[in-house]
């Protein structure tokens, strides 16, 4: 389990699974296990997926299944779902899923739990869900805690595998509601900042004051999502910064794809209503060398106290992605050695 630390905190990686224009979806499946073996070597301590459907320029829909597909082909990373989206399944499918995790790669996995469907509402009929049940998502969580604790005497419906592996879980949100549910269940909170930001601050405040302990955890412990895209200068790291302003954009404009490659004129792309919104949900993103992103990684953390930062870097070119997370390791080095 996550315990709070007073030193620096740790880096870990949100990986989407982009599909980079161009490229196949199998493609992006082998870029994320190529990464994850590039972060495992580089000091990273988790390697999170996110469940998404329907959206063309993310791979990584069935996220058990890649979850498993990173885990095997890495040694000791902490490989997790950042996050699973409860209300489109039965607690007991992802219970015995995440158990037989579990099971195969004993102590690296995490179970990352979000209430957004991850997808648009047509497709969540698709999935077969009432989009109502997201209202059930407090007791979901326990009902999945549950199967995934103990036996119980007289427990009829058992997760098998799965029982007793107690696989720790996060809340994962972008709202109050998350924070407020994390506190209460005593369990790490993970807040999407790396797209939707404006709740930020008062979510990890409201999480941290009302914060009861649990069995899995005996403090409050947030780890919030930025963005990072690291270069040797700061003009090239914004040229790569631009296929997410693009795909950003393209989000507001309802017309979602690949992930773009870079432009050089970004300006020339979005009108100034879509720079405004796009821009905002990447507010809390970090670009150019090295000396920047350190400059606004330190401001950052000062800000947040986060007792963990967990980077999303949206680069269509894998091999400047894999330098991009190179770069921050290495400023994350520099900053572990000043404190």
């Amino acid at each position: 389990m996550p315990t709070a630390d007073t030193s620096l905190p740790p880096i870990s990686v949100l990986d989407l699974a982009p599909v980079p224009e161009g490229r196949t979806p199998g493609d992006a499946l082998r870029n994320t296990l190529d990464l994850a073996r590039h972060a495992e070597r580089l000091g990273y301590r988790r390697y999170w997926l996110a469940e998404h459907h329907n959206m063309t320029g993310i791979a990584s829909a069935a996220t058990s299944v890649v979850i498993g597909h990173v885990a095997a082909g890495t040694a000791t990373i902490r490989v997790g779902a950042g996050g699973i989206m409860l209300p489109n399944h039965s607690p007991l499918v992802i219970a015995e899923q995440f158990g037989t995790l579990e099971a195969l790669f004993p102590g690296r996995i995490d179970l990352g739990l979000g209430r957004a469907p991850g997808t648009d509402q047509m497709t969540l009929r698709a999935l077969r869900r009432d989009p109502s049940v997201a209202e059930q998502f407090p007791q979901d969580v326990l009902e999945l805690q549950a199967l995934l604790g103990p036996v119980q005497p007289g427990q009829r419906v058992q997760a098998v595998p799965g029982a007793g592996t107690e696989v720790p879980l996060w809340i994962l949100g972008s709202s109050l509601f998350g924070a407020q549910l994390a506190a209460a269940f005593g369990l790490p909170y993970a807040f999407a900042s790396h797209f939707a930001p404006d709740a930020l601050m008062r979510a990890l405040r409201v999480y941290r004051d009302n914060f009861t302990p649990s069995a899995q955890l005996d403090r409050p412990y947030a780890m919030v999502g930025v963005n990072v895209f690291a270069a040797e200068t700061d003009a090239e790291a914004r040229r790569l910064f631009t296929s997410a302003q693009q795909s950003f954009a393209r989000l507001v404009r309802g017309t979602r794809g690949q992930l773009p490659p870079p432009i050089d004129d970004i300006e020339s792309f979005w009108s100034p209503q879509e720079r405004a919104q796009a821009m905002n949900m990447l507010s809390c993103s970090f670009v150019g060398s090295a000396e920047t992103v350190r400059r606004g990684l330190e401001s950052f953390l000062a800000e947040t106290g986060a007792d963990e930062i967990m980077v999303a870097s949206a680069i269509h070119d894998h091999a400047a992605r894999l330098r991009s997370y190179e770069i921050l390791a290495e400023v994350h080095r520099s900053l572990r050695g000043a404190a």
